[in-house]
């Protein structure tokens, strides 16, 4: 099958209109639904105009983006509940064999060391980690790398310490 100009014509008014492929490859004949897209292609042919169900469907994505901004608000919120409070059970050592899904999974120490173990305490719902690992895991956005001075200042006393006492 061969485009003559006719055909190129018909394709590019057919096009604008919004037809499918398969529409276009049935109106023009003898051609299959991929010679259309593959000659739209390289012609270059914008894509498809929106219709209202595509239109509709945008407005449910933005709907889902605005509720997902919501419930990042309210992470971080979690977050900042976390570093006020300040008693942290304590470490309840386990063994890989030994954790479920409401043990923290934060490792101590090196794998090869027979010493090494999870911390075990109570992790928090929806998280692998406990409150005082959670701290460590989690890192806000935008946060530039590398850490300074002025980071380590402004954490709390009271945590600094349940960090070294860990």
């Amino acid at each position: 099958m061969s485009w003559t100009d006719e055909k190129v014509a018909k394709l590019k008014e057919l096009w604008g209109k919004g037809n499918t492929a398969n529409q276009i490859a049935e109106i023009i004949g003898g051609i299959s639904r991929n010679a259309v897209i593959g000659k739209a292609h390289r012609l270059n042919l914008s894509a498809k105009i929106k219709t209202r169900a595509a239109t509709s469907n945008q407005n449910f994505d933005n709907s889902q983006d605005n509720k997902n901004i919501k419930s990042n608000k309210g992470r971080k919120n979690r977050f900042k509940s976390l570093i006020i409070e300040k008693d942290f059970e304590p470490e309840n050592p386990k063994q890989l064999e030994e954790l479920d899904e409401n043990s923290c999974k934060w490792p101590i120490g090196h794998p090869n060391e027979k010493s090494f173990y999870f911390c075990g305490r109570t992790s928090l719902k929806d998280f692998s980690y406990c409150k005082l690992h959670l701290l460590y895991a989690y890192q806000p956005k935008n946060k530039k790398d590398g850490s300074s001075n002025k980071d380590k200042e402004e954490m709390p006393e009271f945590i600094e310490k349940k960090v070294h006492s860990a």
